[in-house]
């Protein structure tokens, strides 16, 4: 075994043992949210009816072509179309962008109506309604953290590929930017129906 398919092989674990941690604290506030569901059915619903669904179907048809451009980025670069990588990996970034963009304007409006943890309105509601929201800015907010962060690696990718760094032959940095990027579009498809579609 080479020293290049030991570092391939190391990097790609450490990726994976990383995305594994992620995995936990999505599964840990998923699960919080299933225990509140089951204590507030009908106060959960309730408030599912106040989110946007033309904003979450569109973020979610945004974030499943910006992994379909991440997929076709890492298989345009093992072909050695560098070029034809570089501007997938743009149009994933710019997806990003307009995802945040999107999210940006969905909580604006909410705050602007009072609806969010702690406001008046909904510390004089019910009690499963505060909470439904508590955890939505929290759950959807630690995902548009990890869509930037997504997006900032998958810039700095662009920038190692410029640099005939990251290449046909050692494309181990995209892939993992990839996963990454695989791993944010996974966890938005199980808070679109958990916050959007529960009503």
């Amino acid at each position: 075994m080479t020293e290049h398919h030991k570092d391939y092989l190391g990097d790609k674990f450490g990726m994976w043992l990383f995305l594994f941690t992620e995995i936990l604290l999505f599964g840990g506030l998923f699960l919080l949210y299933s225990v509140y569901l089951h204590r507030y059915p009908a106060e959960f619903h309730q408030a599912g009816l106040e989110l946007s669904r033309v904003f979450g179907t569109a973020n979610t048809i945004v974030l499943i072509t910006s992994s379909f451009t991440v997929a076709m980025a890492i298989s345009a670069l093992q072909q050695g179309r560098r070029v034809l990588c570089q501007g997938l990996l743009a149009s994933t970034i710019v997806l990003a962008g307009v995802f945040m963009v999107n999210k940006y304007f969905e909580w604006s409006a909410k705050i602007g109506h009072g609806i969010y943890p702690g406001s008046p309105e909904l510390v004089d509601g019910p009690g499963g309604t505060n909470i439904f929201f508590g955890l939505y800015y929290v759950m959807t907010g630690a995902h548009g953290l990890h869509v930037v962060i997504g997006a900032a690696l998958l810039g700095f990718c662009m920038l190692r590929i410029g640099q005939g760094r990251v290449t046909a032959d050692d494309f181990g940095l995209l892939e993992n930017g990839g996963l990454y990027w695989h791993l944010v579009d996974l966890v938005w498809i199980f808070l679109f129906p958990l916050f959007y579609l529960i009503s």
